[in-house]
Order: structure tokens, then C-alpha cells, then sequence
């Protein structure tokens, strides 16, 4: 894999969380939704059973919370969530501001 790719990857599926909590910020969403938000905002399609371990391990650190409506469990954000989002956030602008400032 050439290191573009590779880049894309770590910073797409390996940092999945990321993508949920912001698809989450905007709105509450079921894991399938969620799936499909990140493809149609971000390009990018997780798997089912990523999609749903992220939301599992955000849900147990007290990242998102839920509710039921009906039998589909909604994802909400909590504000636990909010304050992380805000650091990784932080994290990438001041990564590509770094990057853009030597000279290319």
C-alpha cells in the first residue's frame, strides 16, 4: 500500500470514533444510520461489526449515551463526548497547520 493510502486509512477506519462522535454531534443516530452518514460525509463505508464495537467501547467510556425508540437504541453524544471531539479537532488543525507552514 502506497503511504497516502495508508495515511487514509489510519486517519478513516482506524480512527473511527472520531467520524461517530462527529455524525453524533450534528444528531442522534441508530448504528445503521451512523454507517451511512460517515459514508455520505467522509467517503469512507465501516464495517458492521467496527461500527458497532466503537459505539460499544465510546458507550462504556462515557462518550455517547442512549436511549430506545421503539426497538432501535439511539446514539446520542454526551458531553464527555463533545470535550473529546473538540481535542481531536484541536489535534488535526494544528497537525495540518504544521504541516502547510513548511513551505509546501
Amino acid at each position: 500500500m502506497d503511504p497516502l493510502n495508508r495515511l487514509k486509512e489510519l486517519n478513516t477506519r482506524d480512527c473511527l470514533w472520531i467520524y461517530v462522535l462527529k455524525i453524533l454531534a450534528d444528531d442522534k443516530a441508530h448504528a445503521y444510520r451512523l454507517r451511512k452518514d460517515i459514508q455520505e460525509q467522509f467517503g469512507f463505508l465501516p464495517g458492521i461489526m467496527t461500527a458497532y464495537k466503537v459505539l460499544y467501547l465510546l458507550k462504556k467510556e462515557g462518550y455517547v449515551r442512549t436511549t430506545r425508540e421503539g426497538r432501535k437504541k439511539i446514539y446520542a453524544i454526551s458531553p464527555k463526548g463533545r470535550a473529546e471531539l473538540k481535542k481531536a479537532a484541536c489535534f488535526y488543525r494544528n497537525l495540518a497547520a504544521t504541516l502547510s507552514s513548511e513551505g509546501l
